[in-house]
């Protein structure tokens, strides 16, 4: 890998051709100042596929915070309330930890996947790319033209139709940034609060107003100006997937030895030998971070084979194989065979297979119900009444279970006991929770030492029964 600074690489990395010229960010002059990107239009299979990729993308991260499944969001993440919601299951503050698992699935596997195909993540997935590519910039070539097109207008002093055109554009991009932004903010408020919310006005629900507008506000700063600043810039993926390579790595790669040396295209014999690049420097015009994927691996490069379709469609009209650009690791540049399996993308496949079972026993053995003997607060443990002792203490039940449902609490005692529920069946709702005090009398003849009492609770919405051992304490079995 070879980072966009003016340190030459180390002899270990992909070198760079002897033709390039010193190394600074695609996006920035020389100077220092920033370039406006205005990427090429381009045509081809590549394209197409991430068009459909992008479009199903799209589809997901918009529409399915404001979907309903079983009655209940898709996704929510209720903050305040303490309750979660995801694709029909739900879940509370004491299953937070469960984040941490599917956060190291989403880790170790774009580990593995960087490890394996460079990063394919950013041009293919990642909501940066997936939205500017697929709405905002097509937006802008609707509105402004192709790249041409663009580049006058730029360069135009301000006219009627300029005004106009920039208006209309900016107006369009407000429209769909204000859209992402409710169905962002219906992630954290649902979508049916989120709808009678709206009906009945931002002066009514101040928090949820700042909040889409927050958001619309950093959907605009993002889209209309930072762009690709964010994955050169600002991304510390960026930055770490560098290191994450190695010379069995597939990234996207210039066939040197195929095209150099570079040529005009001319018709009839040359004297002087030629490879198949005509450097015309379509790669370069439509890279969307600038880059000339000619001059080596870089890290602005993200994968989204646009510089692949461009020269492919050169090579069509030159009658020449395609492909001059394409996935190749190091190794296959250099002539040598490339490895799949090896021990870097071993160890991070095994780590992201490890985590994904990990999370899916946790679901899958995950219980519908929480329910946690708490002793009760501001009284003895246990109560000496005359040749009685008692032990009051309360079980706290929470249903986690996505409708409302029946609980019926029940204790056995080794021993001959009174049993006292506050309330033997309580009925509760989605992620509500209920305390039921519990007394426990048992004769001293009949406590010899430790006793372990079996609550048993059974759910009537899942059929789950949970059993439970508490100690009845006493003062036999103080110290034991």
């Amino acid at each position: 890998m070879t980072p966009s600074t003016s340190t030459p690489p180390p002899p270990d990395r992909l070198p760079l051709p002897v033709h390039a010229p010193a190394s600074i960010l695609g996006t920035m002059k020389k100077d220092g100042s920033r370039i406006k990107m205005h990427p090429a239009d381009v045509k081809g299979k590549w394209l197409t596929r991430r068009r459909v990729v992008f479009a199903v993308l799209v589809a997901f991260y918009v529409v399915t915070p404001l979907v309903t499944i079983g009655g209940k969001p898709a996704i929510q993440l209720d903050v305040a309330a303490r309750r979660f919601y995801l694709f029909g299951d739900t879940f509370n503050a004491q299953d937070f930890w469960m984040v941490l698992l599917f956060a190291l699935t989403f880790v170790f596997g774009l580990l593995a996947v960087t490890a394996w195909k460079g990063r394919v993540w950013c041009g293919w997935a990642c909501p940066q790319t997936v939205f500017l590519e697929g709405v905002y910039r097509p937006i802008e070539r609707f509105f402004e033209g192709g790249r041409e097109q663009r580049l006058k207008l730029d360069a135009a002093p301000w006219t009627a139709k300029k005004v106009a055109l920039r208006a209309a554009k900016y107006a369009t991009y407000l429209f769909v940034s204000l859209n992402i932004a409710h169905a962002a903010a219906a992630v954290f408020v649902g979508p049916r609060e989120f709808l009678a919310m709206i009906t009945e006005g931002p002066a009514l629900h101040m928090e949820a107003f700042l909040l889409v507008m927050g958001f619309t506000a950093v959907l605009m700063f993002n889209f209309t100006w930072f762009r690709e600043q964010f994955c050169v810039v600002l991304c510390p993926y960026g930055r770490l997937q560098s290191v994450l390579h190695d010379k069995d790595s597939v990234t996207v790669s210039y066939f040197e030895k195929r095209g150099e040396p570079r040529g005009k295209a001319v018709k009839g014999p040359s004297l002087a030998p030629k490879g198949d690049c005509v450097d015309c420097n379509r790669c370069v015009a439509v890279c969307p971070t600038g880059i000339d994927i000619r001059n080596g691996m870089q890290m602005e490069c993200l994968a989204c084979l646009q510089c692949v379709d461009a020269c492919d469609d050169v090579m069509q009209k030159l009658k020449r194989p395609p492909e001059l650009i394409g996935f190749a690791s190091h190794n296959e540049l250099v002539g040598q065979g490339r490895r799949t399996w090896r021990p870097r993308l071993m160890v991070y496949t095994a780590l992201m297979l490890l985590s994904v079972g990990t999370l899916g026993f946790s679901l899958a053995t995950r219980t519908p119900f929480e329910s946690n003997v708490i002793r009760t607060k501001g009284s003895n443990p246990f109560v000496l009444d005359g040749s009685k002792i008692r032990n009051p203490f309360e079980v706290h039940l929470f249903n986690k279970n996505p409708e409302a449902s029946r609980f019926h609490l029940s204790i056995t005692a080794p021993v001959p006991a009174e049993v006292s529920i506050g309330t033997p069946e309580v009925e509760l709702a989605s992620l509500t929770d209920q305390r039921v005090p519990v007394m426990v009398t048992i004769d001293r003849e009949h406590v010899k030492g430790p006793i372990e009492l079996t609550m048993e609770i059974t759910d009537s919405f899942s059929g789950t029964t949970r059993r439970q051992v508490v100690r009845f304490l006493s003062p036999m079995s103080v110290g034991r």
